[in-house]
């Protein structure tokens, strides 16, 4: 039986052209994405455990605080030691911090527990970014971070679906099947990437091997400072949205439904939206974003029932594909070779940063000024995003050009 000539013509457009090695990389993000189920339920973990509200939310401030330094040390030890060792060091090591989780037996021990989970668990993550920025040419850069981001939603779908099942059976289950991913990923890395690619020792008059490189590149401190906003807004997917909903006097399970919307249109999306937007310039296909993500959560504030609060998830999960498409492979594309891991740990951190900054600022807007204002600094924010991340298209550009061509595939054994 032969393929279509349609259906083989778009697995190419999709799929094809990524070497082995990235593979290899794919399958173990998804194996590990499938057993993360300990971050999302950990508030009810520590319910179990009859841990106060007060106290859940310093434990979960010190995740989030944890979290801020492991992409800062993963990125470092990405460029000074090498991807795949920091990517193992990163992966062995976050089981440890589970486990120190779940044997923690007093509110004081589980902050600093977790504060290591969340330093441990993000360790590996610019690490394998820029191996993918390694392995991947620039002309396939884009696809690469693109599949990467439609695994880590499918793999989310995966494990959204079986936690709440183990959880019911016991909180040991979901430590256990999120330890045995990690290792799993590991001995993927170990046995498909047996060496990294030769890397060029950082000079000295570029910042040598530390943080300094990207502190000094306008460049790359703009794009960071234009997508800790625009990421803020994102995150109000996770903060402000369950406040408006409980705020309408909806059930929890309306929430559930926004988060299955944006599983299905993300996985459904990504493939087919890819090859319409590789042709154009990266940082105009990521300020699109930012614009679809302002408005669309935006939106929100027009609904109060919940097949309204089904229909916005729609503008702002399209904008979280369009992102996807591209967010990794520009800031790939802005490094110096020899310094993609600290410049993946930056944009890592500016993540965990809104994180952090998002639930502060959504609480504060909803109790002092009300719904209607944070609704509308979405959409003002999103839309300012969107512009100034225009007027880096030039200097992006101008730096893409600049860089050599490369062409390189990862020796496997």
């Amino acid at each position: 039986m032969t393929t279509p000539p349609r259906l083989r013509a778009a697995a190419e457009r999709n799929f094809g052209g990524l070497p082995r090695s990235f593979w290899i990389l794919f399958a173990g993000m998804i194996a590990n994405r499938v057993g993360t189920m300990v971050v999302p339920f950990l508030v009810f973990f520590l319910g179990s455990r009859g841990i106060s509200t007060a106290q859940t939310g310093t434990i979960v401030v010190s995740l989030g605080l944890g979290g801020m330094f492991g992409p800062v040390l993963g990125g470092l030890l990405a460029d000074r030691i090498g991807r795949r060792q920091a990517v193992l060091i990163g992966l062995v090591a976050t089981p440890a911090g589970l486990g120190a989780l779940y044997a923690a037996p007093g509110a004081g021990t589980l902050a600093v527990a977790a504060a290591l989970l969340g330093l441990m668990s993000s360790i590996y993550r610019p690490a394998a970014s820029a191996l993918v920025g390694d392995v991947v040419d620039t002309e396939h850069r884009g696809k690469a971070f693109s599949l990467l981001h439609w695994g880590f939603n499918i793999g989310t779908a995966v494990a959204s679906a079986g936690a709440g099942y183990l959880a019911g059976r016991g909180f040991w289950l979901l430590f256990l099947l999120d330890g045995l991913t990690c290792l799993a990923y590991a001995v993927i890395v170990v046995r498909g990437i047996p060496k990294d690619l030769p890397r060029p020792a950082a000079p000295k008059d570029k910042g040598g091997a530390g943080y300094g490189v990207v502190l000094r590149d306008r460049l790359m401190l703009a794009h960071m400072g234009l997508s800790a906003l625009g990421i803020t807004i994102y995150t109000m997917t996770e903060f402000a949205i369950p406040l408006a909903i409980r705020d309408d006097g909806l059930s929890p399970a309306v929430y559930g439904l926004v988060g299955v919307a944006n599983a299905v249109i993300v996985i459904a999306c990504q493939p087919l939206i890819y090859g319409r937007l590789a042709r154009l310039p990266r940082i105009k296909v990521l300020a699109l974003s930012w614009a679809l993500i302002g408005v669309g959560v935006a939106t929100t504030g027009l609904a109060h029932r919940p097949w309204q609060y089904v229909l916005t998830v729609i503008v702002w999960s399209i904008g979280e594909v369009v992102n996807g498409v591209v967010a990794g492979a520009i800031v790939t594309d802005l490094a110096p070779e020899e310094a993609r891991g600290r410049y993946q740990g930056a944009l890592a951190w500016v993540w965990q940063f809104a994180r952090l900054v998002a639930p502060a600022s959504a609480t504060a807007l909803f109790s002092t000024v009300g719904p209607t204002a944070l609704w509308s600094s979405c959409a003002v924010l999103g839309l300012f995003t969107a512009g100034a991340t225009l007027s880096l298209a030039g200097p992006v550009a101008r730096r893409v050009s600049a860089s050599p061509v490369e062409n390189k595939t990862l020796e496997t054994a």
